[in-house]
Formats: C-alpha cells, sequence, structure tokens
C-alpha cells in the first residue's frame, strides 16, 4: 500500500542525516502513513474474524491442501528476498559469519551440555548441565555478532565515511536512537490521532489476510506434527483464525503498523530448540496462544514430557 504514488516518501526525508526526526513536518508525514495503516488494518480485521468465528475457514478446509499453502507461503516469502540481501549486504563477512553460526549452533552443537554454577539442593554449590547452544542457537550467534561489530567499532576497523562499504555494521550509528527515546512510554488507542480509511488501503490489505489466514492454517498443521500431536480439529482452526483477527483489530487500533499472526520462522524455530523450562507446564496459556493449545487439548491428552523435552504438546506453552 505504502508504495502507491500517493504515499511515496518526499525527496527530503530519504536522507536520514538531513532529516531532523522531532520536527512537526517529519512527524506529521509518518503518522500520517500509520493512520492509514490502521484503518485498512482494522477494517480487514473484522473481515478475518468474520471468517474464522463464522466457521467459514473451516468449511473452506476440504479446497486448502498442500497445494494450496505451499505456493501461497513461497509467494508470500519471495518479496522478502530484498530486504534481506540488502540488509545483509550491509557487512557480508559479519552477515555470512552470523549465519554460520546459527547453523553450528542449532545442528552440531545442540547436544552439547555446558557446565554452569548452580546452587541448591543437597549439593549446595556445584555444577549442572545445561544446553546451552539448543536453548539459544538463534540469540547467541547475534550476540557474539554484534560483540564482534563492537571492537570492530572500537578499534576504527569499521570504515568511519557513512557512505564507505561497511559503515552500517558499526554500533555506534544509531546511538541516538537510545539517548532520545523515553524513558517509560505507555501506548494507547488512537495515539497517532484518528484512523483514516481508503478502499486502496483495506483492498491492500484484505490480499494480506487472506494470505495470512492459508498460512495460519499450515502452520498450526506443522506445530503439531513437531510435537507429535494429531492434526487440529476445524472447530479449533476457526477459533485460532478468529482470534489472530481480533489480535490484528487491537494492534491497528494500537496504531503498531502491522497486524498479529502465526509465524512460520517461530514454528520452525520451535523444530531447531526443541527445549522448554521444566516449570512451563506451570505457566498459564497466553491468550495469543490459547488458538493452538485448545486444538491439542480437545483431540489429546497432555503427555508426559521429560524436564528439558520440548517434543510433546508442553512445548506449545511455552512457544
Amino acid at each position: 500500500m505504502l508504495s502507491l504514488p500517493d504515499w511515496k516518501c518526499p525527496e527530503w526525508t530519504l536522507d536520514a542525516s538531513q532529516v531532523n526526526t522531532s520536527s512537526p513536518e517529519f512527524t506529521e508525514e509518518w503518522q500520517k502513513r500509520i493512520r492509514e495503516l490502521q484503518g485498512a488494518i482494522m477494517v480487514a480485521s473484522c473481515i478475518q474474524m468474520l471468517v474464522g468465528f463464522s466457521g467459514l475457514i473451516g468449511f473452506l478446509m476440504r479446497f486448502i491442501g498442500p497445494l494450496t499453502i505451499a505456493p501461497t507461503i513461497s509467494l508470500v516469502a519471495l518479496p522478502l528476498f530484498d530486504t534481506v540481501s540488502n540488509d545483509a549486504g550491509i557487512h557480508w563477512g559479519i552477515s555470512a559469519m552470523t549465519i554460520f553460526l546459527i547453523v553450528l549452533f542449532s545442528q552440531y552443537l545442540k547436544n552439547i551440555a555446558v557446565p554452569v554454577p548452580a546452587y541448591g539442593g543437597e549439593k549446595k554449590c556445584h555444577t549442572s548441565k545445561f544446553y546451552l547452544f539448543q536453548a539459544f542457537p538463534v540469540l547467541l550467534p547475534l550476540c557474539i555478532s554484534w560483540f564482534i561489530c563492537f571492537l570492530l567499532t572500537v578499534t576504527n576497523a569499521l570504515p568511519t565515511d557513512p557512505s564507505a562499504y561497511g559503515y552500517l555494521a558499526r554500533t555506534d550509528t544509531k546511538g541516538s536512537v537510545l539517548s532520545q527515546a523515553p524513558w517509560f512510554r505507555f501506548p494507547y488507542p488512537g495515539q497517532w490521532g484518528v484512523p483514516t480509511v481508503s478502499v486502496a488501503g483495506v483492498f491492500g490489505i484484505i490480499a494480506g489476510v487472506i494470505s495470512s489466514m492459508l498460512e495460519s492454517v499450515g502452520d498450526y498443521y506443522a506445530c503439531a506434527r513437531l510435537v507429535g500431536a494429531p492434526p487440529p480439529p476445524k472447530h479449533a482452526i476457526n477459533r485460532g483464525v478468529g482470534i489472530e483477527g481480533l489480535g490484528c483489530l487491537l494492534a491497528g487500533a494500537w496504531g503498531s503498523g502491522n497486524g498479529t499472526t502465526s509465524f512460520s520462522e517461530n514454528v520452525g524455530a520451535l523444530g531447531i530448540t526443541k527445549l522448554c523450562p521444566t516449570l512451563c507446564p506451570s505457566w498459564p496459556l497466553a491468550r495469543g496462544r490459547a488458538k493452538i493449545c485448545e486444538q491439542i487439548a480437545e483431540s489429546a491428552p497432555l503427555p508426559t514430557s521429560s524436564p528439558g523435552s520440548c517434543d510433546t504438546v508442553n512445548s506449545l506453552r511455552c512457544a
């Protein structure tokens, strides 16, 4: 929607170094785009709730199969290649190192236990085994890569010229963001003004909502398969899609600029980590995850899992 001529950013906003982000003119430029997104998301989310809570998505399940879901997810992901290549192209060396560490930790070091100090029980002070690489196969590589960029920044190994290749890999390029941000901020509905609605915006978001619903159906089945649960029943899928629509409505009202949906990457992360804290079964289920947990609870009893294992239904309570 924002690629339409009416919503293209003015030329004077393209050079971030020359823009006063606190000026009223710049604030109005981005807030009016957020308001347009708010209105489109809220209208489209009502349609998604209608499709979900009316049971229409369950009725259409007979027409939604692998040949429908796979191309849809592929088409959703293909436009992201430009964004990924642009962001990774900031410094291909750092990007390649991060990818290598993620693969190394998640596939080859996941079964290696790291001794960590612990206290409690009869032994008091002792060492305990912790599967660090299995628990943080993505977060740990990101932290390592950032720390290496920090070292390269303080030693000026990375260029200081903003126009030079690799400058954006420095850790001090956006330091002003933290210094200018308020310590406390409480979002509220309509914080950017009264949402606006346009036909072009609504139809654009509706196209995304349709793709999101098809992707969510595939995510539900993939998540159930990863945890060894039976396929989700139709009534659970109906509630899941309806709850996603409700989440989109709330996100639009609060002006987040995006909706809520099940995320295929999170399902993939569930398959990578396969780890769940032992206290996880006692945690209350988040309302946003209830759509998946309800389908499992109603279709199969909760099996017993070993501590630290995420290969059972209990994993859903930690997702």
